[in-house]
């Protein structure tokens, strides 16, 4: 890639695979999930080296720095070439408690819970959290 091309945020999140497409990183751009310098960009803002981006993918917020633009679509193994990942440990332990909740299965046609089955749902929820 020659080095003074510019390179769009949406692209450039598509491209180290932090979207699976690059409309739905233009999307997270639009909906204001993307900051670079405490300002929400837009899709078509260009990016440079060393800047830092905070992707907001609820409940989680990654923060990335960005090593070298590219355009194109890389590897996995070869996207760690152009961005480093700066997201606290706090933050990703958002996922394994998001994740370790669990949930509860009901027999199709059962309906909604009763407002019993409900509080009996909520203690099994507090319960395996209190583990």
């Amino acid at each position: 890639m020659a080095a003074n091309k510019p390179v769009r945020i949406d692209k450039f999140l598509w491209s180290v695979r932090l979207y699976k497409t690059r409309s739905l990183a233009s999307d997270d751009c639009r909906k204001g999930r993307i900051i670079i310098n405490n300002i929400q960009v837009k899709p078509s803002r260009i990016i440079t080296k060393n800047e830092i981006i905070i992707v907001k993918k609820p409940p989680v917020i990654y923060t990335y720095r960005v090593i070298e633009p590219i355009e194109n679509r890389v590897s996995a193994k070869l996207a760690e070439l152009f961005i480093e990942d700066l997201t606290t440990g706090e933050e990703k332990a958002k996922l394994d408690i998001r994740q370790s909740v669990g949930t509860v299965y009901r027999n199709k046609g059962s309906g909604r819970p009763t407002k019993k089955e409900r509080r009996e749902i909520d203690k099994l929820k507090e319960d395996f959290n209190d583990r």
